[in-house]
């Protein structure tokens, strides 16, 4: 099978305008955005790209998009790296909760999708629990049916940006007969509602944006948001969420404009430190390893496109780009040396770069399931 990489005349005005555009508006020297004022700075960029039409570029114009294909995305993903634009603060709400709700949000729910995309409502994920990570399967948060709504109990840990933001999606256990995937649900929760409590903690790098979650005899009102605060019917949790985790673990979280970037910078900075010959060699395969995750992304965005779904294969990518996330800024660090730090992009880079193989579901879970479900061998025990 052949790809055309070759931009269209179509797409070749649509980067020439992503470029020209990013050029002129891009922030420098933002704080980061899992401070509480990196994060404060952050929206008020993102509101910057959603009011210029530039935050979500494929989705339909009602939702503030610009219609954009597939193709035309990774164009924008592509200049908006490499014209050196921050991280998207919005990306549990835009990557994650928002395919979700085009998939099985109803008409009312999608009206959530605006607000979105304007940083207005900022969404953090409710997976992990104390005793429940990589086994999202035993979670044992409870939302018990009441009159007009639902009673929560329980703590979700671990949450991404949660101390900044003002909503939560996640997996709640509605019928405790039940174990494992079965009697979930996908709720849509403010965080503002009585009985929640937020309690963000530091990390390691300093930073601030992590936060623990508490629900306290929580009453979630069925209208709480549009549509209904139930995701894809009750029950009908873990159905949902796996479409969720596919983007999490595709391309939409991780696009290759972030690792190519990434991997042109590790070029430029081998050069200016003259290399080794043996840290050349790393230069390389880090370049060869963005460039493959680029042409494989172009070959999934060509079968979604045929109506191929990515399936199993998004445990692959997430390996591909977790893995390569952390070899890219190793070589930085070795390249650097001493100087490392004083290098804060090539040093927190690293320091976050750490978490990407276990977020989104531990390296070692998704060896099992790509071993499982696309190579066909035999469950281990």
């Amino acid at each position: 099978m052949t790809i055309d990489l070759t931009d269209t005349p179509a797409e070749a005005a649509f980067r020439a305008s992503a470029r020209d555009w990013l050029r002129a508006h891009v922030p420098s020297g933002l704080p980061s955005g899992d401070t509480r004022e990196g994060f404060a700075r952050h929206v008020e960029w993102e509101e910057e790209l959603f009011a210029a039409r530039w935050a979500v570029v494929s989705w339909p114009s009602e939702y503030g998009g610009r219609e954009a294909s597939l193709w035309e995305w990774l164009v924008f993903e592509e200049e908006y790296y490499a014209a050196g634009a921050p991280q998207r603060v919005t990306q549990n709400g835009i990557f994650l909760l928002a395919p979700t709700l085009f998939e099985f949000g109803n008409p009312e729910q999608q009206l959530l999708l605006p607000r979105m995309a304007a940083a207005e409502d900022l969404w953090c994920q409710g997976w992990s629990e104390p005793g429940a990570g990589s086994d999202l399967a035993s979670i044992t948060s409870r939302a018990e049916r009441v009159d007009g709504g639902w009673r929560i109990n329980g703590q979700k840990t671990w949450t991404t940006r949660g101390a900044f933001c003002t909503h939560l999606f996640g997996l709640f256990r509605t019928d405790p007969a039940e174990r494992r995937h079965k009697g979930l649900t996908y709720l849509l929760v403010p965080l503002d509602t009585p009985g929640v409590t937020v309690r963000g903690f530091g990390r390691l790098d300093g930073d601030e944006g992590f936060a623990e979650v508490f629900f306290d005899d929580v009453f979630l009102p069925d209208d709480a948001v549009p549509g209904g605060v139930v995701l894809g019917g009750v029950g009908e949790g873990w159905r949902v969420a796996m479409a969720t985790t596919g983007s999490e673990r595709g391309l939409t979280l991780r696009s290759p404009g972030r690792f190519m970037a990434a991997s042109w910078r590790l070029t430029d900075l081998a050069r200016a430190r003259a290399a080794s010959a043996r840290l050349r060699e790393r230069v390389v395969r880090a370049w060869l390893g963005a460039r493959a995750y680029e042409l494989f992304t172009a070959w999934e965005v060509d079968g979604l496109l045929a109506g191929r779904s990515p399936g199993a294969r998004s445990s692959l990518t997430k390996l591909h780009w977790s893995e390569l996330d952390v070899a890219l800024h190793e070589t930085a660090l070795e390249l650097l040396g001493p100087d490392a730090e004083r290098d804060d992009a090539w040093t927190r880079g690293f320091q976050f770069s750490l978490s990407g193989p276990i977020y989104a579901g531990t390296n070692e879970i998704q060896r099992n399931i790509v071993a499982e479900r696309l190579l066909g061998l035999p469950r281990s025990g």
